[in-house]
């Protein structure tokens, strides 16, 4: 049964307004679902996952598209780099809107080919998997988080409220559809057929990785860092490899979407900022699968739950941008002397900072270090503490406790 998404109507913007569409995400998100619900029935599917027209794809390009002319969805098209020329050639002499619609999971290889050939003629959006209102039904409030007074109570009037155990089981199973919208699905089965298609079709196609082994092991490493500050020289140690190999490893990492790394907000006059980025695994499901927890019950009351449960609040937060075809900028705040802020939304010249915290009673303590932000020289505007409460209540004139229910 298909699930509404809040993309949609930035992917009927983008067909309107482009030559090309370009649908990005990882593997199992739900692009092809997505894009085969909004074509017309005249719109031709074709997925270069296989072979035999993979093969047509790479040898012969102009054939397959006369095989397959346009309008045509053509899944996994980053296969067949050849194709990109021709798609060129193609929307140049017709020039008519949404003729090619592509989806890709390797963003790398994608970006490349789009690059060198379709730049200005394709429109280009992210799916990552379900987010919560998604998941509730409710994307037609479904905006661009920010934590201004007025939003925070749209999103309060249309939202559903979330116990500590329902966070926690919406965590542990993730945002793939498979498992998040159907309660019976064996989650361990998923996950372990996720991480071995993973490996044998993504990362063999973006790296020459002899040991995949010791790759999974650069897998978990990074899962078990989840909402913390990248620390590559520890992840090479973890695995016994050199850190440069780590830092490409990283990179097939967030080319293939398992990964998103945030940089941190810092301008030339803070040179006492810390430069290094904090890394966030984008399904939680799979990060708690990778760290071995074996239950949402175990996941709460273990080593990682207060980091998980930021995970998810950014992540969350990353989606109402990605899925409303919009541009994220989101930083976080650290010095060297340790004093941090999770989260920086920037917009407009003004700077909206959170922290993400496993309570449901935030005070001044947990906004100590947001007066800091008043060396940037930029409008500082609402903000607050993103939580386990249940109600929003103020904790100083522009900061707020905001419950999870908002996200």
């Amino acid at each position: 049964m298909y699930t509404p998404r809040t993309l949609e109507k930035a992917i009927k913007q983008v067909d309107k307004q482009f030559l090309v569409l370009l649908l990005t995400g990882p593997r199992q998100v739900g692009k092809t679902t997505l894009l085969q619900k909004l074509a017309k029935k005249n719109r031709k599917y074709v997925s270069l996952d296989d072979t035999e027209l993979l093969m047509l794809a790479k040898e012969e390009p102009e054939l397959f598209l006369q095989r397959f002319k346009p309008p045509v969805l053509i899944d996994e098209v980053q296969y067949a780099p050849e194709l990109f020329p021709y798609i060129k050639m193609y929307v140049d002499k017709h020039k008519k809107k949404g003729d090619f619609w592509l989806t890709g999971s390797q963003q790398f290889q994608l970006m490349k080919g789009v690059t060198e050939s379709l730049a200005g003629r394709v429109g280009i959006l992210n799916l990552l998997g379900l987010s919560g209102r998604e998941i509730d039904g409710i994307i037609k409030t479904d905006k661009p988080f920010l934590p201004t007074n007025t939003e925070i109570k749209k999103r309060l009037a249309s939202g559903k409220s979330l116990s500590l155990s329902k966070v926690y089981e919406r965590i542990w199973r993730g945002s793939f559809p498979a498992v998040a919208l159907n309660k019976k699905a064996d989650v361990d089965v998923f996950y372990s057929s996720y991480i071995r298609s993973y490996l044998e079709r993504d990362v063999r196609g973006l790296a020459n990785i002899g040991d995949l082994s010791s790759f999974l092991k650069f897998l978990r490493s990074a899962a078990a860092r989840t909402g913390q500050l990248l620390k590559v020289s520890d992840m090479a140690k973890d695995v016994g490899i050199s850190p440069n190999t780590a830092k490409s490893w990283l990179s097939i990492l967030e080319a293939s979407g398992i990964i998103y790394l945030l940089e941190p907000y810092y301008t030339n006059v803070t040179q006492r900022l810390i430069k290094a980025p904090k890394l966030y695994f984008l399904d939680t499901g799979l990060a708690s699968y990778l760290t071995q927890w074996s239950s949402p019950e175990t996941l709460e009351a273990g080593a990682m739950s207060g980091h998980i449960l930021e995970t998810f609040f950014f992540t969350e937060i990353l989606k109402s941008y990605w899925h409303n075809g919009r541009r994220e900028r989101l930083y976080y705040y650290r010095d060297k002397d340790q004093k941090e802020i999770d989260l920086l939304i920037t917009q407009n010249g003004t700077i909206y900072p959170l922290e993400l915290k496993k309570t449901s009673h935030p005070s001044k303590t947990d906004v100590r270090h947001f007066h800091l932000l008043e060396s940037f020289d930029l409008k500082i505007g609402e903000g607050g503490v993103i939580c386990l409460t249940n109600n929003y209540l103020p904790i100083t004139k522009t900061l707020n406790s905001i419950p999870a229910s908002c996200l």
